[in-house]
């Protein structure tokens, strides 16, 4: 064996090793239990980052070690491939997106094959695959058959220089954030999928997630946001000239009804659009609001303005006139974009109500009796569900929460003027974009039909990849060889839906379709059935809403049309943190990146790969330390250079009845480390401590005289359990070193070592001694010592002694096998 380690040399040899072998590709196996290790799949930038190295070594961690537990282990990769970043580098470079994307992926795939991860290569997709997204357009065909994919107006963040929406993160201070040009709302078109008729389902089965993080859980309970209260209606003192006499308005809130002083409506809204047909100063406030953002996020800190509209409304308990203002904290695309206003409990109204010089009322009385009102200063418990109803609420004065919303949803309710319902702060998902560099939406628009889905057998609707890009519209809106087509229907003239779907359309399945990528007769396959769920996802917490949440909607879906035969796609989900360096998160725009290529080429793949494990815990952030990765590496240089030493000397039989006290402590530590490594993989899924206790039994090896036979027997055990629990982490020098020390096999396929139970017996223990619960000595017994002799030998201790002289002994507590303490006064 070469004494010195040499890891760009045995790292290729690994790999090529795995190559030649198809070490890693795998298929059902009903003999064995199958267990499904994914990370999030990669958009492919160009480069890996120290991001995706951290993410995919935590899969590949675990995916390795339970193939060691004999597991039918599936571990795929593939790209998520559209996306407008290539559509920029499009603009930017004149290279067609996907030229630009093809070489990312070539790039980035060899990258991933030298940091040695375990993927089944054969089942790689990319989302732009025609191929891929073939099957995603026969979905959405058969979404619009069942009513669940529907086309309609929807208010969006417009740029007319660019021509496309915008996403709120892309708006900065009301304007475009790549050409600087103001931003509009704008009704536009828009294509959507009706996640809100299983927004109850998403949120019930948020209960089944036992083995997610519980901050994940909550975010998507508090995006689902149900809530229980009641639709009423205000009447209007004038009709609209649509013949419309009512507005609607939904309130969890029904006990503050009797504190309503104004009605709110969004600038979108029919009566306030009505109104500014004869008020231009109205028009003008309206027109300013249209370039605003749309995003409900942006409204608790924006700015309240308002105007009023000179309309009444009537309230439905009182018959009082009320003023109705456009305010811009009001949405259309939430609700019936109007609310009702009650200045006296809600801070957002208070706000309004203060600057605008309108009624604040109060109809609910502290809890704590003795905290008076100031309607000019807000203060938290005015909205304080635990107070109960007094001035100004004629019958419903005394009345508690529950009581009064009860007593007032009753009496809306039998006066036609409201209902109890169940909302839901979820709204249907928009999967249209007016982008180039996405999977055709596959309808087709005919002035006879209507709107048509594209039939089966014509589909994939293959996008164009040979474009030419003028300005940064989609060229395909410009393109009649793509648009132009026949209708299904009649046969007669119409046209190609032009819009793309939305990138999060193609990563909200594709962890299915790795279980049968190269099925060209089917979306999903029985192969599918039984690989789903994914065991282990692992991926970054900023998804924790928009894709976990699509995802484990669009695989009810699935299962709803009879495609998979599970209710959620992730069993257990792991949110590893950030890498950070000098206490921020990496990124190119900080100039604080460090480049894995050449800590690859520096160090050796297994080097990366040890830090990035040893260094925090997978679901903390990582701090960046130059010095972490040189000792990451010095460990594998000592490792093997232990190896190359003891097998100066050949290894005898192991003969446990001739070890002496020293050489069964040893014996000990290798099984004591077995078992904690074993809980840490598996249960606690923190590699790093099980790192460090392997590099503690190493350390204990070392000390080891080879040239006495059981020394040098109980380090080949030692050592041979050492490569075997660190080859998830280090894969290429486990390889090697399992070896040269004689293992059966790919060390890969080897199975988890085993704790001997009787190895972990011992003639004695270690017990701490505490008078008064603070320690005084530790001794040695007898590992059958019993309680009294165990309480006599403590006693006796000599610093104990000295804090026992002049007091009494009241009681002795005896821990087994931990700790003595003496309570004495």
């Amino acid at each position: 064996m070469d004494q010195d380690y040499k890891p760009q040399e045995l790292e290729a040899a690994a790999q090529q090793h795995w190559l030649a072998n198809k070490s890693f590709a795998v298929r059902q196996d009903d003999s064995r239990e199958k267990f499904y290790c994914l990370a999030m799949f990669p958009y492919p930038s160009g480069k890996l980052h120290m991001g995706h190295v951290r993410n995919y070594t935590i899969a590949d961690v675990i995916a390795r070690y339970q193939r060691m537990q004999g597991k039918n282990v599936l571990q795929p990769m593939g790209w998520d491939a559209f996306g407008l970043p290539a559509e920029n580098a499009a603009i930017q470079n004149n290279v067609p997106p996907a030229q630009w994307t093809a070489q990312n992926i070539d790039y980035m795939r060899a990258q991933l094959r030298q940091l040695g991860f375990a993927y089944d290569w054969d089942r790689e997709i990319a989302t732009c695959n025609p191929d891929y997204y073939r099957w995603e357009q026969w979905f959405f065909t058969r979404l619009f058959e069942k009513g669940l994919a529907y086309r309609k107006k929807a208010e969006v963040n417009w740029c007319e220089t660019d021509q496309t929406v915008l996403a709120n993160e892309q708006v900065v201070d009301g304007c475009c954030w790549r050409c600087d040009n103001p931003v509009e709302r704008r009704e536009i078109d828009q294509w959507f999928i009706r996640i809100t008729a299983y927004a109850e389902e998403l949120l019930a089965d948020i209960d089944k997630l036992e083995h997610w993080p519980e901050q994940v859980r909550t975010m998507q309970r508090n995006w689902i946001g149900r809530s229980e209260g009641v639709n009423l209606r205000f009447g209007l003192a004038s009709a609209l000239a649509s013949g419309e006499d009512s507005l609607e308005v939904y309130t969890t809130r029904p006990d503050t009804l009797m504190g309503a002083t104004y009605v709110a409506v969004a600038p979108q809204h029919p009566l306030a659009r009505q109104a500014a047909g004869t008020n231009p100063q109205l028009a003008e406030f309206i027109e300013q609001q249209s370039r605003g953002k749309v995003a409900e996020a942006e409204l608790a800190t924006m700015e309240k303005l308002g105007m009023a509209t000179g309309m009444n409304a009537i309230h439905p308990l009182t018959g009082d006139e009320l003023p109705v203002w456009v305010a811009n904290f009001v949405l259309m695309s939430y609700g019936s974009g109007a609310v009702m206003s009650v200045p006296g409990h809600d801070e957002r109204d208070h706000e309004f109500a203060l600057k605008y010089g309108l009624p604040i009322q109060q109809v609910i009385a502290s809890n704590e009796g003795d905290q008076p009102y100031d309607s000019t200063q807000w203060q938290d418990w005015y909205a304080d569900k635990s107070g109960i109803l007094t001035v100004n609420s004629r019958d419903f004065d005394g009345l508690d929460f529950d009581a009064a919303f009860n007593a007032i949803a009753d009496r809306l309710e039998a006066d036609g003027k409201g209902e109890r319902t169940t909302n839901y702060r979820l709204r249907d998902w928009g999967v249209s974009r007016q982008r180039y560099w996405g999977a055709p939406i596959p309808m087709i628009h005919c002035d006879s039909c209507g709107t048509l889905p594209v039939p089966a057998q014509d589909l994939p609707v293959v996008l164009p990849t040979e474009v030419a890009f003028e300005g940064v519209g989609s060229p395909i809106k410009k393109m009649p060889e793509f648009y132009e087509t026949s209708c299904p229907g009649c046969g007669g003239p119409a046209t190609r839906e032009t819009d793309t779907f939305d990138t999060f359309m193609e990563s909200s399945w594709y962890y299915a379709r790795y279980a049968c990528a190269r099925n060209d007769n089917a979306m999903l396959d029985a192969e599918a059935d039984y690989w789903a769920p994914v065991d282990q996802y692992v991926g970054g917490i900023e998804h924790a809403i928009l894709h976990l949440l699509y995802a484990r909607f669009f695989h009810k879906l699935m299962r709803d049309e009879g495609l998979v035969h599970s209710d959620e796609p992730f069993t257990r989900l792991l949110t590893q943190g950030m890498v950070l360096k000098d206490g921020s998160k990496m990124s190119k725009s900080k100039g604080n990146t460090v480049d894995p290529q050449s800590l690859i080429e520096s160090y050796g793949a297994d080097t990366v790969r040890l830090f990035s494990m040893f260094a925090a815990p997978p679901e903390q952030s990582l701090e960046w330390s130059d010095s972490g990765v040189e000792g990451a590496n010095r460990f594998l240089k000592r490792l093997w250079k232990l190896v190359a030493r003891l097998l100066e000397t050949p290894a005898p039989a192991l003969d446990t009845a001739a070890l002496d006290d020293d050489q069964k402590s040893l014996r000990r530590k290798t099984h004591e480390t077995i078992a904690k490594v074993g809980d840490d993989y598996g249960r606690r899924q923190t590699f790093n401590t099980a790192i460090a206790a392997v590099m503690e039994l190493c350390n204990e090896v070392s000390k080891l005289d080879e040239t006495k036979a059981q020394d040098r027997a109980l380090a080949d055990e030692a050592l041979r359990a050492a490569v075997l629990m660190l080859c998830p982490i280090v894969p290429h020098i486990s390889h090697h070193l399992w070896q040269v020390l004689g293992g059966e096999g790919d060390v890969m396929d080897a199975p988890w070592p085993e704790v001997d139970e009787s190895a972990l017996e011992r003639d004695t223990i270690d017990m701490v001694v505490q008078v008064n619960g603070k320690v005084r000595a530790r001794m040695t017994v007898a590992a059958d010592a019993d309680k009294p002799s165990v309480e006599a030998l403590a006693v006796q201790q000599p610093n104990v002694g000295r804090f026992l002289e002049g007091v009494t002994v009241r009681k002795v507590i005896v821990v087994p096998g931990k700790l003595v303490n003496i309570v004495a006064n």
